[in-house]
Order: C-alpha cells, then structure tokens, then sequence
C-alpha cells in the first residue's frame, strides 16, 4: 500500500507542476506585448537592410586635375596622343580645345593659341609631320599669335620625320628643350608664351621616345602629359 501510495502522490506532483508551468507561461506571454517582439525583430532586420554610408563622389575638377586650381589661375592639361586610338587632348580652363570629340586632331604636331588676358582660344590646328612639306605653315601659324598669347602643343602619331630644323629653331626660341631631340613618333607635349614669362614652377614639357623594347603600344612610346595652373593676369 505504501508503495502505490507514493506512486499516487508523485503523479499527482507531477501533475500539479505541470499545471503550474503551463499558466506561468501564459502569463508570461500575456504580460510581454506581441508587438514588442515583433518590433524587436523588425528592427533586427531593418539594420541588416540598410545601406552603408558611402562618401561622396569627389567633385570634377577643371580639366581632370585632382585637385582644384588656385583662385586667379588658369587650368591646363596637355596629354599626347598615344597608339592609334589615344588621340591627343589640349584642355584649357575646362574647355576641349583640341581632341576626338572636337574633331580637330591629326598626326602630326597639334598646336592651340589663347589669349592670356582673355582667357578666351584664338586658332587651333594640325600639322602634318609625315606627309607633306608643313613645317613653314607651321612656322608661319606660331608667329602668328599675337602678344599676350599661350600656346600648346601636342604631337599625335609622328611630330618629327619632316619637322625642319627651322622650325625646331623657332619653337626652341619660345624656350623649349626637347624640340630638337625628337624622334620617329616621340610622344611630346609643350606649353609656351608669347609677350611675357611663365613661372619658374609651371610644368611646361614633357617627353617620351619610341623603343621597340619598352614601347607601351605596338610601335609607340606611351603617352605623355602636363597639367598645372597659370597665374591669371594682372586686373
């Protein structure tokens, strides 16, 4: 008797826990508000579902440069033509002066003049260095500039097979010092003045000759180029 007693009372226990578990719980159920959870878990997901921050894109600067210009300063880039699908750019004070969108580059050596006060592009144009006699036209185009006057020059494709030594005076008169050491399809670049000094500091040339050991393309040097900013007149 006393043994089923004891299974009795130990199934009643059993019972009577039993009982007691499940109304805590509904309890705790009634007393934590379903929307709270449900909250919980939608905050949850909303921090897995937001984007990053992401800095913003830096600002475009005149003519590609990385950093902007100074104020009272004038932006320039420069960039030979490299291979036969580089076609070579003269960027001043953002405004394409001479490249394939333009449509106004050619083999040969590209040269663009500006007025310095203004600001503002006089002529532009190509002279063919591999076929035909257009060193003096050249000549002729760059004494042309009027004081005051900066001029660019870029050489796309070949700049040299029949550049004349005249005309290699002439542009090392305006103070260059690679002209003369062109060669077959030198990658060259050039910026000058007419009527008044550049500063000492202002990156005026570039240069870069053809090796078929180190060429970048297939029979040309790669590409070269200069950028700054010039000090704007006087007001």
């Amino acid at each position: 008797m006393r043994l089923g007693t004891a299974g009795t009372l130990r199934t009643v226990v059993f019972f009577f826990a039993s009982i007691c578990a499940w109304y805590s719980g509904y309890l705790l159920a009634e007393l934590i508000p379903e929307v709270s959870l449900t909250s919980a878990v939608y905050n949850l997901r909303s921090l897995s579902e937001k984007p990053l921050l992401k800095a913003p894109a830096p600002k475009r600067q005149k003519c590609d440069h990385w950093t902007p210009c100074p104020l009272n300063t004038y932006a320039y880039r420069l960039l030979s033509g490299g291979g036969k699908d580089k076609f070579a750019k003269i960027c001043f004070e953002d405004e394409l002066l001479v490249g394939e969108k333009t449509r106004n580059v050619g083999r040969g050596i590209n040269i663009a003049i500006v007025n310095y006060v203004t600001g503002k592009a006089i002529a532009s144009r190509y002279f063919d260095m591999f076929e035909g006699d257009n060193s003096e036209p050249m000549v002729t185009f760059i004494q042309s500039a009027p004081p005051k006057s900066l001029l660019f020059m870029v050489t796309q494709d070949d700049g040299a097979s029949r550049l004349k030594e005249d005309a290699k005076k002439v542009i090392e008169a305006l103070g260059s010092k690679q002209i003369k050491n062109i060669r077959f399809r030198s990658s060259w670049v050039f910026l000058t003045a007419k009527g008044f000094k550049l500063p000492a500091e202002i990156q005026r040339e570039n240069i870069n000759h053809s090796d078929s050991a180190r060429n970048r393309y297939s029979g040309w040097p790669a590409e070269v180029q200069i950028e700054g900013c010039i000090p704007k007149p006087p007001s």
